[in-house]
């Protein structure tokens, strides 16, 4: 959960230095981090990343993430980074 947290805290410094493409990408790469400890992890040990079910928590948290990840790294950003 630490890690994950950090990530977080991180991404919100880029987005609020003005690098939300940066901070997004980060964002999303928090959740796909989420994603692997819940599925590697036993439930005991991810704390307040177990939310449902051990599939749904993994398919919800790597749906988000990437599509977190596609939309920072495809959208046009017009100059601005």
């Amino acid at each position: 959960m630490t890690v994950v947290t950090a990530l977080i805290v991180i991404a919100v410094g880029f987005v609020a230095w003005d690098r939300w493409r940066r901070g997004a990408l980060i964002f999303g790469s928090a959740a796909l981090v989420a994603a692997a400890f819940r599925l590697c992890l036993p439930t005991v040990q991810v704390g307040l990343l177990a939310v449902r079910s051990r599939p749904f928590d993994v398919a919800a948290l790597a749906a988000l993430g990437s599509s977190i990840v596609f939309l920072a790294a495809t959208i046009n950003t017009l100059g601005v980074n």
